[in-house]
This record gives C-alpha cells, structure tokens and sequence, in this order.
C-alpha cells in the first residue's frame, strides 16, 4: 500500500510539473514572437534547455542512484519554481542581447529542473512494477507517459489563455504559486519505501555500456530531433504567420494534438501483444512503427509542393504523424525499461533520456533554421531524414539483439 502512495504522489507531481512546463513553452514562444524575435532567436531561447537535459540526465541518473528519485524529484519542482519566479522579473526596457541571455539561463535551470522530475518519474515505474511481469510494465510506462503528454498538451493551451487572460508576469506566478503547492505535498506524502539507491554507483557508470540501450539511445536522438524539427518552432510560428491564427487558437490547437499524442501512447498496450520474454515483439513493433512515421513525414513534406489546401494537408499530417510519432515514443519508453535492470535503472533512464534531450537541442536549433531558409515544408525534409537515420539505427538494433538470442 505504502509503494502505491508513493507511487501516485511521484505521477501526481510529474502531472504538476508538466501542466508548468507545456504552459512555460508556450508562453516564453508567442510572448517572444510578439516582441518582433525571429525564429532562429526564438529557438535559441530553448537551446540551453535543451543542452541542460543532456547534462542533467546523465548526472541525475548517477545522483538518484545514490541518494534516491525523491531527493531529485523535489529539488526539480523547487528549481522549476525558481525559474518562473526568475522570468517574471524580465524587464522589456533591457536590451535585447541581456534579455535573451537571460531567459537562456532562466530556460536551462527549467531544463535542469525539467529532466530531474522525469528521470525520477520514468525510475520510479520500474521500481514499483519490478516483480510484475513485462506486460504490466508495459502497460504503467504507456499510462505515465501518455497521461504525461497529455497533460503537456493541457499546459499548451494552458499558456496560450494565461497569456491572453494575465499576461505574461502574472502567468509566472499563478504557474509557480500551483507548483509550490505540488512540491509540498511531494514533501509530506512521498515516502522512502519507493527509493532505491545503489551508493557503489561510479561517476563513469552515467555512460552505459549496454550495446541494445546504446543503439535504442543513438535512435532516440533521431526521434525526437525529427519530431523538434518542425513542431518546436516551424509550426507554432506557420499556424501564427501563414494561417493567420490568433495566440489562443495556436494554443488550443498544439493542446489537442498533444493531448491526442498522449491518449495514443496510453492505449499502446492495447494493440501491440507483450512478448512473454517483455522484448520480442516490442522490439519489432518499434523497426515496424519508425518506418511507418519517416513515410508519413515523407508524404506530408512532398504535397506541400502541390496546389492542394495548405491547411487541410497540415492537419491531416499531423494528425498521421501524430499517432505514429505515438506509437513509436511509448514503445522506446517501455523499452529502456525492459533493457535495464532495477539496480541500474535511474543511472540508464538518465543516460538515454540525455540521448532524448540531444535530439530535441538539434531538433529545436534546426527547426527556427530551416523555417528561417525554406519555411514549413523545408522543416518537413529535414525531419524525414533524421527519421530515415532513426529507421536505419532501429533495424540495427533489432539485428543485434537477434543475434544475442541465437
């Protein structure tokens, strides 16, 4: 019983952090859109966030090995707080360089913050269903993640009506005033029954030396940096700019298709049989669903070389990309989980969810680039190429772990 509150208070308090961090995203792109930045600074606005993670996950990973995922998920709500409080003080009489500078850092300590709550979070699932068999851990990772998006989705559209309902300071101090409220119960309720700590763990440990995790990591890289590509802000500014959609229609908009994104990813189990070994047909799915999604990008980003109505293929795009792009995230995110073992979980979920946060920082750099050079459609290219190496370092994988077996 005792395993399970601990259990509902780590989700709880990754829900709460996520609902800030969809809304912050938002928020910091259209405010900053507002005051005349380009796409190219307004990706580099995420840039140190993004760079952040990858440093943060391999050093959380090693750290909640030592001193346990309660430690590192409570100082990630207090950091995410600090960050929002530290962007309501932004000033627009100073200069533009100091101002972008500043909410770089502020950006990187909400990534340091971010990364923290879900290494802890995803290393929690695998604690708690370590005696259970591989379908139930498919099922508990499918639900956290899904139930994760769609809350990011929530916090979207969250961002967008704060933003036009209060503005952008006072935003920062709803958002950071809910979470002191989360971090608090995370305090009072979070028990030590669910900490797992393995004190021998070694600095060098942070980098694994697992051949499946190394190459599951190198295709995440390309996941997620082709998923930024276009998403982070290539589309938000296309929906603004060429479509002429107001702030909250952007919002609510990027919300349902998250919220969408992560529904999908909750119901994965449901339609991809567990294997009895918890890898076998998971990790087929995984080399079936990446070439499905580099083909659907493929598609999209050719017929926006056609007279057809621009709108109705982005929608329709998105919505394919959306359910395979789905798929493919809640499949990587059981499997790091089947690849690891308990002892070692909190320092390989950090490891490959730096390799996650490497892929967003190329991603969200290219995405304000190639929309910059070629607009939407150029984004769209550059994505299915990420999406055809992530194919090609997918079927390495399943090869490999085909010749473990035999």
């Amino acid at each position: 019983m005792t395993d399970i509150r601990s259990y509902i208070v780590v989700t709880a308090s990754y829900w709460g952090f996520t609902l800030t961090d969809g809304a912050l995203r938002m928020l910091v792109l259209l405010y900053f859109h507002t005051l005349g930045y380009s796409p190219l600074q307004l990706a580099s606005l995420f840039l140190l966030y993004e760079l952040m993670g990858i440093i943060t996950n391999l050093l959380g990973g090693w750290i909640g090995a030592r001193v346990g995922i309660k430690i590192t998920l409570f100082f990630g709500l207090i950091l995410q707080i600090i960050a929002l409080m530290g962007l309501s003080a932004l000033d627009n009489n100073w200069s533009e360089l100091f101002s972008l500078s500043y909410v770089l850092v502020l950006q990187g300590l909400s990534g340091v913050a971010k990364d923290l709550c879900k290494m802890s979070s995803k290393s929690a699932v695998k604690i708690f269903a370590s005696k259970d068999k591989p379908s139930m851990l498919f099922k508990l990772v499918s639900v956290l993640t899904g139930s994760k998006n769609a809350l990011k989705g929530v916090g979207f559209f969250l961002g967008g009506l704060l933003l036009a309902s209060f503005g952008f300071v006072y935003s920062l101090w709803i958002m950071a005033g809910a979470l002191g409220l989360v971090s608090v119960g995370c305090a009072l309720f979070f028990t030590s029954s669910v900490v797992k700590t393995n004190r021998k763990a070694k600095p060098f440990d942070i980098f694994s030396n697992s051949g499946p995790i190394n190459k599951l990591s190198a295709a995440r890289v390309f996941l997620f940096g082709a998923r930024d590509m276009w998403f982070v802000v290539a589309l938000p500014i296309f929906l603004y700019e060429q479509l002429n959609w107001e702030f909250s229609e952007v919002g609510s908009f990027l919300a349902v298709w998250v919220i969408g994104y992560g529904v999908v990813q909750s119901c994965v189990p449901t339609f991809i049989k567990s294997s009895k070994d918890g890898l076998s047909n998971e990790v087929k799915a995984a080399k079936f669903w990446i070439i499905v999604l580099f083909l659907v990008t493929a598609i999209l980003a050719f017929s926006l070389s056609y007279s057809f109505d621009v709108s109705k293929i982005v929608m329709l795009g998105l919505a394919a990309f959306g359910l395979c792009f789905a798929i493919n995230s809640s499949i990587h995110s059981y499997l790091i989980l089947g690849f690891t073992s308990v002892d070692k979980v909190t320092l390989s979920v950090g490891f490959y969810y730096s390799a996650n946060a490497a892929g967003r920082l190329i991603g969200t750099f290219l995405s304000g680039i190639t929309y910059q050079l070629g607009g939407l459609q150029t984004a769209l290219y550059a994505s299915s190429g990420m999406l055809l190496i992530a194919v090609i370092l997918t079927i390495i994988m399943a090869s490999s772990l085909r010749r473990l077996e035999g």
